[in-house]
Parts: C-alpha cells; structure tokens; sequence
C-alpha cells in the first residue's frame, strides 16, 4: 500500500514538474508596415546618397519576451532617394543595382538570435535579385506596455557584390577612378509589431 501511495504521489510530482519545463509557444506578432521603415545609405568617392525603402509584410516570433525568428519581404520597387532624385531612384531599381521589375521583392528569414535581454545578435538569409546569402547583425528588441514589440537594427552592413550588383564596384573595374561606389551599403531598421 505504502508502495502504491508512493507511486502515486511521485507520478503528481512528475507531472507537476513536466508542466513547468513545457515552455510556452512563441506568439507570432505582425508588423505593422506604416509604423516600421528602412534606410539605406550608399558611399562613393565623392559623396554618399541615402533614402528609404518600404517594408511590404513582416511578422517576428517571440517567446516570453526573447525574439527567436521572423520573416520580412522588403517592396523594392519603392527605393526613394532623400533628395528626390528620379534619376537614382530609377538607376537604383534598374538592372545595374537591384532589377526591381524583375526582382519586385527582397527577403529576409531570421534564422538564430543570440544573446539575452534586449540587445541580441541576429543571424538570418537576405534573399536580393533571388540570390540568398547569410546576414548577421546587432539589434534592440523591446517588449512595450501596450503588447506591441518594437525592434531596432541601426547598422546591417551588405555587401551589393555578392547580390551580383557590381556597377561601378573598385572590386570588378580596376580604372573606375572616383567614380567608384563602395561594394557595401548600409541599412537602418525599426519595426513595430503586434498580435
């Protein structure tokens, strides 16, 4: 008797127990593309252009209050220049840069956050022109009083060249002078998400 009440008594403890090692299922938050933006900047020799680019849909994973994945398509066919140049803005959507009629999306796919706390390292795929390649940069993730997530990515660095844009690319034409444009261009990132 005394075996079978021990029994009984260690089958509620596991139980109990398994129930708090469960963890909760991440909730999935929508990004809300009006309060979220992008923005690029691009170097030369001789200067730097910089604008925005329009997120398209977006949703983040998150369990507890850590981020642990999300996927995001990027509207290429929305590249705006800050000084409202329609000619960049047309040669930056044209097949020397980003193919926008061809390519009208860009994506990217989280794939690993590291580090706990607000400030993680996110690791994921950029998918430009169909070509995917790995990504890894710091960001702020936080949890606001009103349920909703905010994120914050000041600086991804992306090399163009491994996107197969290598108009005016140092790395491709040697006699290219101060015509140059950097291989890597800058992109700043805040998202707001909810459920």
């Amino acid at each position: 008797m005394k075996l079978k009440i021990s029994s009984i008594f260690l089958l509620v403890a596991v139980v109990a127990l398994s129930a708090f090692k469960n963890p909760t299922k991440p909730v999935t938050y929508t990004v809300d593309a009006a309060k979220s933006s992008i923005t690029w900047l691009g170097k030369k020799v001789t200067g730097s252009h910089n604008g925005t680019i329009s997120l398209k849909s977006g949703s983040i994973n998150v369990d507890g209050k850590k981020l642990t994945g999300g996927t995001f398509v990027i509207d290429m066919t929305s590249i705006k220049d800050a000084d409202g140049s329609a000619k960049l803005e047309g040669h930056l959507k044209a097949d020397d840069f980003f193919g926008s009629a061809k390519f009208p999306t860009s994506t990217f796919v989280i794939t690993k956050v590291a580090g706990s706390g607000a400030n993680v390292t996110v690791s994921g795929n950029l998918t430009i022109k169909g070509i995917t390649k790995p990504l890894s940069f710091p960001a702020s993730v936080t949890t606001n009083a009103d349920g909703t997530v905010s994120a914050v990515a000041g600086k991804i660095v992306v090399d163009r060249t491994k996107y197969d844009i290598k108009y005016g690319s140092k790395s491709f034409f040697d006699s290219i002078g101060d015509k140059a444009i950097n291989d890597e261009f800058e992109i700043g990132v805040k998202l707001v998400a909810a459920k």
